[in-house]
């Protein structure tokens, strides 16, 4: 191992040694088991005695902070914790038992075989310039396969000079905030609050967009710059879009020059029937499209995509060099290998029936006591409840974790029109432990 050690002037050459190992043993910079250098090696790097330095390493080994056995050289010893006073009960994050909060992908089915696979041919067709700095814009690879899947899949019109690869949704609305300098954005009430923080701290102003039982409502958006829905399946209400609303909002954009960013989640998880197409397709000088593979494949790989109106290309390109310069482009070349070997295909539809079946378990469970909002689609669902925040305590009491509707609103308990709910994320479970989270929710329920 390569070891930084600076020895202090005022201190003998012994001294200074021992010192400074000791401190980094103290402070985690060498951790407990870490291989030192050879006596003779860090005596030559240090410019200093061989003599100087095992002496060095027999005193602290002597103090307990090394060790040492022939044959597998010095190391550094397991030191108990400085601190060994327990935590505060209230600093304590209880894990719980069952997490059935919306958001996450079930992660353990990451196809890792398939990943490596494309990874393996992809690392092995790459020019040596995908190693260096990249187009803003992603690499053309997966830029071209997301140009036919996107547009086979979710019938959105999606030339590869119109996409560009981002870290993730989040990035992508960043990145759009930033082109339009701020400017009024209604968004979905109720909503994801994290997003409309992105917008915010964007400089962005957010308005309410009130949703009902047909989705995202057109009247009202008066003067504002953009509106940002979620089509496919409303989050957390789980309604789609109505074709009048559709036709709607397109007209307001194409009558005002307002946007609609169109956030299509988890537009892929259809159960009773074709998923919808993407509101992109009907007008895609009007729609900013914005994609990821985070409740496809995982969060962890951070890929996402946008496909904008031809205006706004250079724009968003140009922001995002000055974000981060350019999404990483090994991932980006795997992605497009498993696009384009279908392989993403097949596990988009190993999901599908695996999410389809979890669903339908949530619903057989909680019978017909228990409302479930929202169209069979996605990975989470609605339940009506008539107290949140009873049932929520009885949840905590359970060790189960869910989502509540009342934390979406935009003015959370400011009145009437504002029903009670648990978002219940049935993505998230392994399979093994799911059969026992949905018992214990409907204990809760039936409780509550």
């Amino acid at each position: 191992m390569d070891l930084h050690v600076e020895l202090a002037a005022v201190e003998g050459r012994r001294a200074g040694l021992e010192r400074a190992l000791r401190d980094a043993v103290r402070d985690g910079r060498l951790s407990p088991g870490a291989r030192l250098p050879a006596t003779r090696r860090l005596a030559d790097e240090l410019g200093i005695s061989r003599n100087t330095v095992k002496a060095a390493y027999d005193q602290l080994v002597a103090e307990g902070y090394l060790t040492a056995r022939q044959g597998a050289g010095t190391q550094v010893a397991a030191l108990p914790p400085i601190d060994t006073e327990p935590p505060e009960p209230a600093a304590r994050a209880r894990v719980p038992r069952f997490d059935l909060r919306p958001g996450s992908p079930d992660v353990g089915t990451f196809p890792a075989a398939a990943w490596l696979r494309a990874l393996r041919r992809a690392i092995a067709a790459a020019p040596s310039p995908a190693y260096d700095y990249g187009d803003p814009r992603g690499r053309i690879e997966l830029r071209s396969a997301l140009s036919g899947y996107l547009g086979r899949a979710r019938g959105v019109i999606a030339p590869a000079e119109r996409i560009v690869i981002t870290s993730g949704y989040v990035q992508g609305l960043a990145l759009l905030t930033r082109v339009l300098e701020g400017g009024t954005f209604a968004m979905e009430d109720p909503g994801l609050p994290f997003h409309r923080e992105v917008v915010r701290r964007g400089g962005g102003v957010v308005v309410p967009l009130r949703v009902d039982e047909r989705g995202a409502c057109a009247e009202g958006l008066g003067g504002c710059d953009a509106v940002v829905v979620t089509p496919a399946h409303q989050y957390p209400t789980g309604v789609t879009l109505h074709p009048e609303r559709r036709r709607a909002l397109t007209d307001w954009a194409r009558a005002r020059g307002g946007l609609i960013v169109e956030d299509d989640y988890d537009g892929e998880f259809r159960y009773d029937g074709r998923p919808v197409g993407a509101l992109q397709g009907m007008a895609p000088g009007q729609v900013v499209y914005l994609g990821t593979a985070s409740k496809t494949l995982g969060p962890a790989l951070r890929l996402g995509w946008m496909v904008l109106p031809p205006h706004l290309v250079d724009a968003v390109a140009d922001a995002k060099l000055h974000s981060d310069h350019h999404t990483e482009s090994i991932g980006q070349l795997a992605l497009a290998e498993l696009i384009d070997s279908h392989a993403y295909d097949r596990h988009v539809r190993a999901c599908r029936l695996r999410y389809r079946r979890r669903r339908d378990q949530l619903v057989e469970r909680l019978g017909a006591r228990r409302r479930v909002r929202g169209i069979a689609a996605g990975l989470h669902a609605l339940v009506e409840v008539d107290d949140e925040a009873r049932v929520l305590a009885r949840a905590e009491e359970e060790g189960l974790a869910v989502g509540r509707l009342g934390e979406h609103w935009h003015a959370p308990g400011s009145g009437e029109g504002q029903p009670q709910g648990l978002v219940v994320g049935y993505g998230t479970p392994r399979e093994r432990v799911y059969p026992e989270a949905l018992e214990v929710l409907g204990k809760v329920l039936e409780g509550g």
